[in-house]
């Protein structure tokens, strides 16, 4: 096991310090992986090798998962780079794109070699003949201003600091886990893998930062925040980082790619106040979800928000809200709970692939255990096409596996500029439950399907048409006041 602090880790940083493209050399041990080389440089100067490692992701054929090897490379900028991606084999590519498609980044192919300029910091998809399971995941990040001095590199661990630093290789956590502190911040640096869990469990004033992977083994979360506040994560690259109980907590440019089953990205546990902005997830279940009373975790949600961000589900929902509360832990009669206050703007939907019905739904708001779901705005969203599932699922249901009761209502939902482009959403659904649990109020304002804008008064609507119709959205019973504009 490497130690915490590398001379390697410091030099790199003292190297780098002033540069405006940052790379980082795979620490000793780091695996590496060849299908890729990857390069960038700056106003026509040399090209700088990137470092590439391998990912695994989960590609499921048919019902049966199957891990697959992709590739992953990062490095820091500010300015224009240009990058150039060549794709070792022995056959040259078709085709490639880059993703999202919203950024318009059209790539120059020649032959097995792709290039492509950056002007922003962005977190992409590079993919050769349609390929997204071997494909280049590419974190173009903007430049750290998170980095310790190397000064304080060379006193953390000692007595005094509040650094933990993991420098460039490997690190094997003790028992797989670090507990970490209130008040003490923990570094890990690009080219540093840590296996294991870095725990904040009832601490405050906790900081993660950097470049780094940090991650079990096996399955599992790679930073978990649990009973917190005030708690900053930004830049490091995880499998999984769940925020149960706590309060007060950003999460910033990180990255969540996972491949086993239940391998959900970034979980909401009766917290509040939760920010996400620039971050990117792939994963094996749902990317992003916000429950109320869960795994040991009770109370409500309130003021949940995501911006900036790119989502990418291989199994189940880019976005699942309400299914869990506080019936299923506490008792069918247990106080309803509360998960009000969410919004999400600017966010990318690369895919969605689910073959069980009650787990499909981009957008999935399935409100189970007594909960209320109340005031949630999705703003500026773009729906890439998809393999499986459908677009909206609206409903108030009780799901016998998970839940002891149905949920209490759906409200005020706000769905605004949302885009998609694709011919795989089967029908979406809005139902409530009965007369007492009801989907009310629910707004779709410049709905666009395959450049259709969908609306009340849309001249291409016959008058015995539901406006739902038009967008293959089944509304079913108890529901009140859903409209288009």
């Amino acid at each position: 096991m490497n130690r915490f602090i590398t001379s390697l880790g410091a030099l790199a940083l003292i190297a780098s310090a002033q540069a405006r493209i940052v790379t980082y050399p795979a620490g000793e041990g780091v695996p590496t992986l060849g299908t890729y080389t990857v390069d960038v440089r700056q106003d026509g100067g040399a090209w700088q090798p990137v470092a590439v490692y391998p990912v695994k992701v989960d590609e499921v054929r048919f019902t049966k998962h199957h891990v697959e090897t992709a590739s992953m490379a990062y490095f820091d900028f500010d300015g224009k780079v240009d990058v150039r991606v060549i794709r070792n084999g022995d056959k040259a590519p078709e085709n490639a794109r880059i993703r999202p498609l919203s950024y318009n980044i059209t790539p120059r192919l020649s032959g097995d070699t792709l290039t492509f300029t950056l002007d922003t910091p962005r977190n992409l998809s590079v993919e050769f003949d349609g390929d997204i399971f071997h494909n280049l995941h590419l974190f173009a990040n903007p430049l750290d201003t998170h980095r310790p001095s190397a000064r304080e590199i060379k006193k953390a661990g000692r007595k005094g600091s509040r650094l933990v630093y993991f420098g460039p290789g490997v690190h094997e956590l003790p028992d797989g886990l670090l507990r970490v502190k209130s008040g003490q911040t923990v570094y890990i640096d690009g080219g540093a893998r840590v296996y294991g869990m870095l725990l904040a469990d009832s601490v405050s004033d906790v900081r993660f930062y950097g470049r780094g992977e940090v991650h079990p083994k096996g399955r599992g979360e790679g930073i978990y925040i649990q009973r917190s506040r005030n708690i900053d994560v930004n830049g490091p690259i995880v499998t999984q980082v769940p925020v149960g109980g706590s309060d007060s907590v950003s999460i910033t440019n990180v990255k969540s790619i996972s491949y086993y089953g239940w391998g959900d990205g970034m979980n909401v546990f009766a917290s509040s106040n939760v920010s996400y902005d620039s971050v990117f997830c792939r994963n094996s279940d749902d990317c992003h979800t916000v429950y109320a009373t869960r795994k040991g975790f009770n109370g409500s949600c309130r003021n949940i928000t995501m911006k900036n961000s790119t989502l990418w589900a291989d199994v189940a929902h880019p976005i699942f809200i309400g299914l869990h509360g506080s019936a299923a832990e506490l008792g069918p009669d247990a106080p309803a709970d509360t998960i009000t206050g969410l919004h999400y703007s600017n966010i990318d939907i690369l895919d969605h692939q689910e073959r069980q019905i009650d787990y499909q739904g981009v957008f999935g708001l399935v409100c189970g255990d007594n909960n209320i779901v109340d005031g949630v705005v999705f703003d500026g969203v773009r729906v890439e096409n998809f393999r499986l599932g459908r677009l909206f699922d609206i409903r108030i249901a009780v799901n016998k596996k998970y839940c002891k009761a149905p949920g209490g209502a759906v409200r005020n939902i706000l769905f605004k500029d949302i885009v998609y482009n694709g011919d795989r959403s089967e029908v979406s659904l809005i139902q409530g439950y009965n007369d007492e649990r009801k989907v009310e109020n629910v707004t779709f304002d410049n709905l666009v399907i395959n450049g259709n804008r969908i609306y009340d008064d849309m001249p291409d609507k016959p008058k015995w048409y539901k406006t739902a119709d038009m967008a293959r959205i089944f509304v079913g019973e108890f529901v009140d006041n859903i409209v288009f504009k």
